[in-house]
Formats: C-alpha cells, structure tokens, sequence
C-alpha cells in the first residue's frame, strides 16, 4: 500500500479487508481521500504547536482550542504533544478512512 505512512501498521491489514470488501463504483472516491500527512503534522508541533495549529491541522479542535487558550499548557502540553502529535495523525486518518467505508 503506498499510504503506510498515513496509518498505523496494525490497521494495514484492517484497511485491506475493507477495500477488498467494497464496490467498484466507490473506487475513484477512495482515490481522491486526502490523508493527513504526519510529517507535516511534527513539523508544524515543532514550530507553533503552543498555538495548536498541529490539532487544528489534523482535525482535534477542542485540543486545538485548549492549547491556543492555555499557550500550549504554559509549553508542558506542546513538549508532550511532540510525541503524541504522529500517532495521533494516523488515528485520525484512519477514522476517516472508516467513516468513509461504511
């Protein structure tokens, strides 16, 4: 699959059940999905994660709101998010990818 980078890997095998499972008429919806990517997502932590731009970037906006409010947790929140911010990426891929399935 050439978007591995965009889920976990334990959701690889889930996410090939499914498309084996669905119509072909779904097909050209399934490959126009923007996935968010969790490069950009650390990248973004790393420069305005304080701000929460990085929950906003992925779809977390009471996350997003309650780091912009609190600056980040006073920085405590932004340092913790540097290491949540990835897999917290591909979750949400991932949940997008099975609300679009079913």
């Amino acid at each position: 699959m050439s978007n591995a980078k965009f889920f976990e890997s334990h959701h690889l095998s889930i996410i090939r059940e499914r498309l084996l499972q669905i119509d072909d008429s779904r097909w050209s919806q399934i490959q126009v999905m923007q996935f968010k990517d969790p490069t950009t997502s650390i990248i973004i932590s790393l420069l305005a994660g304080t701000l929460g731009i990085d929950r906003f970037y992925i779809g977390d906006t009471g996350l997003g709101i309650g780091k912009l409010v609190t600056c980040g947790g006073g920085g405590i929140w932004a340092m913790v998010d540097w290491f949540l911010i990835m897999p917290a990426t591909r979750q949400k891929n991932f949940e997008m990818f099975q609300q679009f399935i079913y």
